[in-house]
């Protein structure tokens, strides 16, 4: 909050983004969530928005249990997901348009969703308390001009920093298939799926396969959306095609990879899509090297009925 109301090259070069692209609506993730909401109010204002939605977050939410089986209690890996604090890194919706009641799955055990893929002899009193969500799972109706949107927005956890039980690994494949088993309920009209799944199709860690299976699901459709940056920095050995990654990882280890997804329904019209992620030029908002906004790069969708 005390950084949105001073100069910050960091927010300010998220903002000069944010009115480059001019989305009529944005989910922010890795956004700490504070009780009344002052820092995104502050936030919203500044980019232009009137609507804005969030809860707090999974992260940082502390339990009682060593969740991560080291031995240790009251670290950050014991809180439902990762964080130091609580509201550590959640999301938030930003809308130029109305937003109309919620639907929130953040609550929902991993162990309850069917089909769900547990670690190994984990101790029966961590699968009891242990949330499904990373971050959070929202259905959020947007009043649109043409009608409601229900966007599906979600931030899952990183598939790495875990042992070779791999409990993050199997957490963030079962992250993606909660919209799946969504879908499967009751499929919402008009719908967006967005976020973080931080999962590649083709590379890095994690259980790629889930995600190919997802973006090849018939009821959506995947625009691939492309970026120029991506393009001049392809990764040695990866084998994703390097215009759609979003996530600038220097150094090879774990590289560029594709992690953040814009995946509206079939029934869509798509008009164009991208990744804003220009090629590196001096005095750039995302300043000389490119990550003055942090490394991940917004990814947008333009549709239609």
């Amino acid at each position: 909050m005390r950084d949105l109301g001073r100069e910050d090259a960091q927010i300010d070069a998220v903002l000069a983004v944010v009115a480059t692209v001019a989305p009529d609506v944005l989910l922010l993730t890795d956004f700490d969530h504070d009780l009344d909401g002052l820092a995104l109010a502050a936030f919203a204002k500044r980019a232009g928005f009137n609507h804005w939605f969030a809860a707090p977050p999974n992260t940082g939410m502390m339990t009682d249990l060593d969740l991560d089986q080291n031995g240790k209690f009251g670290e950050p890996r014991d809180a439902q997901g990762y964080g130091r604090f609580r509201g550590d890194g959640g999301m938030a919706l930003l809308s130029r348009w109305p937003v109309a009641e919620v639907t929130d799955y953040s609550a929902m055990l991993w162990q309850d969703l069917p089909g769900a893929t547990l670690p190994a002899d984990w101790p029966e009193e961590v699968n009891a308390a242990q949330r499904l969500s990373h971050g959070g799972h929202w259905v959020v109706p947007i009043e649109a001009p043409g009608g409601v949107v229900n966007l599906m927005a979600f931030a899952a956890s990183p598939p790495v920093f875990d042992g070779p039980e791999d409990r993050n690994g199997l957490r963030n494949r079962d992250e993606l298939r909660l919209w799946t088993w969504v879908l499967d309920q009751k499929e919402p009209s008009d719908f967006v799926v967005l976020g973080n799944a931080n999962l590649d199709p083709a590379d890095g860690e994690g259980r790629r396969d889930a995600m190919v299976a997802f973006l090849n699901d018939p009821r959506l459709q995947d625009p691939k959306p492309k970026g120029l940056g991506g393009t001049l920095a392809p990764d040695p050995g990866h084998d994703g095609d390097p215009a759609l990654d979003t996530a600038d990882w220097r150094n090879g280890v774990p590289g560029n990879l594709r992690v953040s997804y814009v995946l509206p329904a079939a029934s869509w019209g798509v008009t164009d899509a991208g990744v804003f992620w220009p090629a590196p030029v001096t005095d750039s908002i995302l300043g000389d090297d490119g990550l003055l906004a942090g490394p991940h790069h917004l990814v947008w969708v333009d549709v239609s009925r």
